[in-house]
């Protein structure tokens, strides 16, 4: 697999949560650091994900804000 991204985090999923179209897909970083993803069903079928599984968590994005208190 070769992406343009530059973030690509493995984990482990950890949780799939379904609703009516989408699901909350969370994955575990090694660590302990958690990432949640909101895919389609459908695509969490035709990724055959599941609890347990190994998956990554590819981010791309044109700008990423930071804020302060």
């Amino acid at each position: 697999m070769k992406l343009s991204a530059r973030n690509v985090l493995k984990g482990k999923i950890v949780k799939i949560i379904k609703g009516a179209v989408n699901s909350e897909v969370l994955l575990e970083l090694e660590g302990g650091a958690q990432v949640v993803s909101v895919i389609t069903n459908t695509s969490v079928d035709h990724l055959e994900l599941s609890e347990g599984n190994s998956a990554y968590a590819v981010i791309k994005a044109s700008n990423v804000m930071l804020a302060v208190d």
